[in-house]
């Protein structure tokens, strides 16, 4: 069941947090007095990004439906990985599974390729859950398909992109997000402890189609019938996001102008409009997100398009 309509605050907390991209979060007091009272609720709000595995994460109204959730955990995983099955023929591991108001978000990741993060939604009425009522967002599935298969096309570009921002974390006082906090929070489509890519429009709609019409495509078949010469490039979101090694550290100008001009000069990498994100060490526990008033930020309208 894929729902076209109400989505209401369960859907509107799942858009901010999955992106991510450009939004900057108020309230930020990090350089504030942390012996206050003020300073040590702050300080409380936030977690090193090597130690975040996506504990304290939630949802609006998640209060009372979190705990439904977990007392019928071994159902919900149950029922959300037939769902996948039966929609979209993929075989998913349930990561996590989070209270909303009026239901469970629940956090899946791809076995196998095409490789990709995403989530569906389990409603909770008379605190049970309505095992046989999963759906998912409009189109949001779908799009996270799309872009583990725009992967499978592009192996060698994305192995490129992947090389060089694991040289950078090697050589650089640059770290990525864990495995965990992605698993347990993320839910965008292709991600990786470094970057995430989301798309828009159809230009990948025929990946879609190839592949819903054959599970089993290999990737030499899905190359046959890639059309790349209707492939939008400022319609394939590539997001860099990248956090400061140590725990003081504020954004360095230095690193995240290397990666701006590696981005603009490389010509092996995926086509894509690139955007990067350079925050400090810390993740806001609740939201999983970094970007604060002091991450350094190349995105809309003035991203690198490769084409």
């Amino acid at each position: 069941m894929k729902h076209k309509k109400k989505v209401m605050a369960l859907t509107i907390g799942i858009s901010l947090l999955i992106g991510g991209c450009g939004v900057s979060e108020s309230g930020n007091n990090q350089n504030g007095d942390s012996n206050s009272a003020e300073g040590k609720q702050e300080e409380n709000r936030y977690v090193s990004v090597q130690n975040y595995t996506g504990q304290g994460y939630d949802l609006n109204g998640g209060e009372q439906t979190d705990k439904i959730a977990e007392a019928h955990r071994e159902e919900i995983d149950k029922a959300v990985k037939t769902f996948f099955m039966e929609e979209y023929k993929t075989d998913v591991t349930v990561h996590n599974v989070v209270g909303a108001q009026g239901g469970a978000t629940v956090f899946v990741e791809s076995k196998g390729e095409p490789h990709f993060h995403t989530y569906a939604i389990v409603p909770i009425e008379d605190e049970k859950p309505v095992l046989e009522g999963v759906w998912s967002q409009e189109g949001q599935v779908e799009q996270a398909i799309q872009t583990g298969l725009y992967r499978m096309v592009n192996e060698k570009a994305f192995n490129q992109l992947d090389k060089y921002l694991e040289d950078l974390v090697q050589n650089q006082q640059v770290v990525g997000k864990t495995e965990e906090a992605i698993e347990n929070t993320g839910a965008v489509g292709l991600m990786t402890p470094y970057y995430y890519a989301d798309i828009a429009g159809d230009s990948l709609k025929h990946l879609y189609t190839a592949y819903m019409g054959n599970p089993q495509i290999t990737k030499e078949e899905l190359q046959s019938v890639y059309q790349p010469d209707i492939v939008e490039a400022e319609k394939i979101f590539i997001t860099i996001q990248l956090f400061m090694e140590e725990k003081q550290a504020q954004p360095d100008e230095k690193i995240f102008e290397e990666i701006c001009t590696y981005l603009e000069k490389a010509t092996n990498i995926p086509k894509g409009a690139y955007a990067v994100f350079l925050n400090d060490n810390s993740i806001t526990k609740t939201s999983g997100k970094g970007i604060k008033d002091n991450s350094l930020e190349r995105g809309i309208p003035n991203q690198i398009i490769k084409d």
